[in-house]
């Protein structure tokens, strides 16, 4: 864009198999309102050769990440060592992005993009993250943020935050980004820096943990607190059918109280199961 900001989102080839998450990711840009526009500032930063290969087939700016001695390719199982290998490597090509002097929007492919987010960022935030479950006061670190969805300005402020992030993944071994993120938000280290951190309110960026309540202001909607790819991708294909038929209304709609999210169906089941976030 403009200011130099692009939106991010990493592919491997088990989210990018034909009627996949990958799919229904691009199909939700295609059907939002005032989306489509923003696919031309997408980039897809692939994992894999096989990503690659699919990617290119549907979308023009592809990415493909050489990783050394790693293996990308197949679903990653929860916190197993290569789910947690893949986030890591995230976080250090994110924080490689910022060292270029570009904002991003990074977002995980199991978001839907319904609206465009952008009118809904805070203008006065280095860091402003999505979460799970927000307590009402964006300023609040007790909130339970998740790393699938964040908007990061290029600065020093971000540029030393991503490198003192990625660090502590030593300080606090075996455990992810978004773990380690909710250790690192209380440190002094951030106060030190003057980072701008601010928590999404799960009114416009919500997801199954906690989802938007209003269908005339919900951005995006995460498949979170979901296990399971097939898990996902059942109840995100029901939720597009639910948006189709909101987007169906007469154009003066204000109210909307026919119309209800029917999800999460499989993932809940399979967050109960599991008692785990994804």
């Amino acid at each position: 864009m403009k200011d130099k900001t692009i939106i991010l989102t990493t592919l491997n080839d088990a989210w990018a198999e034909p009627n996949s998450i990958f799919d229904l990711f691009l199909e939700s840009f295609e059907i939002g309102s005032n989306t489509k526009w923003l696919l031309k500032h997408l980039v897809v930063i692939c994992l894999d050769k096989k990503a690659y290969a699919r990617c290119l087939a549907s979308h023009p700016h592809c990415y493909q990440l050489y990783t050394q001695g790693a293996n990308f390719t197949s679903e990653a199982a929860f916190m197993s060592s290569e789910y947690l290998d893949m986030m890591w490597r995230r976080i250090r090509f994110l924080s490689s992005i910022l060292d270029g002097g570009y904002n991003f929007v990074f977002t995980d492919t199991d978001i839907m993009w319904l609206r465009d987010p952008f009118p809904q960022f805070y203008s006065n935030a280095d860091f402003q993250i999505a979460c799970d479950f927000f307590n009402g006061d964006s300023y609040s670190v007790n909130n339970f943020p998740n790393g699938g969805f964040t908007y990061v300005k290029s600065n020093h402020r971000t540029i030393k935050f991503y490198k003192f992030w990625y660090f502590s993944r030593k300080v606090y071994p075996k455990k992810h980004d978004q773990d380690v993120l909710n250790k690192i938000k209380f440190d002094r280290f951030l106060t030190q820096i003057g980072l701008k951190m601010r928590f999404l309110d799960t009114l416009y960026f919500g997801g199954f943990c906690q989802a938007s309540k209003d269908f005339n202001q919900v951005c995006t909607m995460h498949a979170n607190c979901c296990v399971g790819l097939e898990n996902k991708v059942n109840d995100l294909k029901i939720l597009l059918q639910v948006w189709r038929k909101y987007m169906s209304l007469p154009p003066n709609t204000t109210a909307t109280p026919q119309l209800s999210w029917t999800v999460p169906q499989n993932c809940s089941t399979s967050f109960q199961r599991l008692g785990k976030h994804s």
